[in-house]
């Protein structure tokens, strides 16, 4: 305790302690009033009642009548738990983490120790989750402008166990901690024990898997830095730096990612970080097509080039005539490249084609009526194509840089 307290410059601070009334809590307020009084350290507690246990009540009160028996000032906040899609837990995990952010403090210490980050290594690896998640938990971390300690992080379950008795400590037991259709009790109480028959030091492995993927993730941090200094974007705060390298590495290969910085927007398309304009696409309106080469498109930042050609392209014979328009996706549109294949939506065309999805919707599109006739990347409709002998003209999108 002493050792994570100097390392982290808190000397004559305010330590705010998360205490729910658990061992592990209890334990690490009790340690922290030991080393307080050599350091100055000044020691306050927060209890967060999320309401969701019939005996959320009673832990507020143990945790009450602790804090007046160890003159320790405590503040209780009762939150209110809105499920989100990550489930039950996460949601009551990020609005924990709200409430406690909002105390003023040098520091948050929270009880998490190494049956904890051995668990959560495992949890994120078995979810399929990146770097980011497999690097488990980090001894210190910013999070809303606030420090966050986690003082106990190497020691094993055991050794608090130990110190609990060894101090005559009282503390609450969660009953929902026994209940293994939640994912981490299982772990705990179904694998873990099997685990340590075969693989004594388990939990230390996984802690020190962690660390390398941690450190993996630093040099992470720091091609991101890089990539955005090459481009002459301000350096991010360390805290949104961690958070935009735990969304871009992290993230599903179907996610949408859009990280707005320094007025662009950073994006990710199979695995590769794309720098986009942060400003509001310009409206666009049809634009008809004459027959000129160039067809400058303002709005859409390019232009439309034609090429004449034979035996490729787009056959005048099959427009009839008409004028060719160009026009935005709607939703919807088909088109059949290729004589072999069936008739398929843009969206799946452009998916197959590598084309980013925030592309798709700023693209031009050449229709005849309420045809479509051509894609960029895509090509042209097999029912506009030129024959083999036969003139037509080849469309080509330039983008402007």
């Amino acid at each position: 305790m002493r050792a994570t307290l100097l390392a982290h410059a808190l000397r004559s601070k305010r330590v705010v302690v998360a205490l729910s009334g658990g061992v592990d809590s209890v334990v690490l307020l009790h340690a922290l009033r030991e080393v307080a009084p050599e350091l100055g350290i000044r020691v306050a507690a927060v209890h967060v009642d999320h309401a969701l246990s019939p005996n959320a009540g009673g832990w507020s009160r143990f945790c009450r009548a602790l804090c007046r028996r160890w003159q320790v000032p405590l503040t209780v906040r009762r939150v209110r738990v809105v499920r989100a899609g990550a489930g039950l837990e996460a949601a009551a995990r990020d609005t924990r983490y709200e409430a406690l952010c909002r105390s003023r403090a040098g520091a948050i210490a929270l009880a998490h120790q190494l049956d904890d980050q051995a668990e959560t290594v495992l949890l994120n690896l078995l979810r399929g989750a990146g770097l980011a998640g497999a690097r488990g938990m980090p001894v210190s971390l910013e999070r809303r402008g606030r420090l966050l300690i986690r003082p106990l992080l190497e020691l094993p379950r055991e050794r608090i166990m130990e110190y609990a008795r060894a101090n005559a400590l009282q503390w609450v037991e969660d009953e929902t901690n026994d209940d293994v259709r939640l994912k981490r009790n299982f772990l705990r109480h179904r694998v873990a024990p099997r685990l340590a028959e075969g693989f004594p030091r388990w939990r230390e492995q996984l802690a020190r898997a962690a660390r390398h993927f941690a450190s993996a993730d630093a040099d992470g941090n720091r091609l991101l830095r890089t990539f955005l200094a090459e481009r002459g974007l301000r350096a991010p705060s360390e805290s949104r730096l961690a958070e935009m390298l735990r969304q871009i590495t992290g993230a599903r290969r179907d996610a949408r990612v859009a990280l707005r910085h320094d007025g662009t927007v950073l994006r990710v398309h199979r695995d590769r970080v794309a720098l986009t304009s942060g400003e509001a696409p310009a409206p666009f309106s049809p634009v008809r097509w004459n027959g000129e080469r160039r067809l400058a498109l303002a709005a859409l930042r390019g232009e439309l080039r034609f090429r004449r050609v034979r035996g490729d392209g787009i056959d005048p014979a099959r427009i009839e005539g008409e004028a060719l328009t160009v026009r935005l996706r709607s939703g919807g549109e088909r088109l059949q490249p290729d004589a072999r294949r069936p008739r398929r939506t843009l969206k799946n065309l452009f998916q197959e084609a590598g084309v980013p999805a925030w592309e798709r919707g700023r693209l031009p599109l050449l229709f005849c009526g309420r045809e479509l006739v051509w894609a960029p990347g895509l090509g042209v409709d097999r029912r506009f194509r030129a024959g083999p002998r036969q003139r037509g003209f080849v469309p080509q999108w330039c983008a402007h840089d």
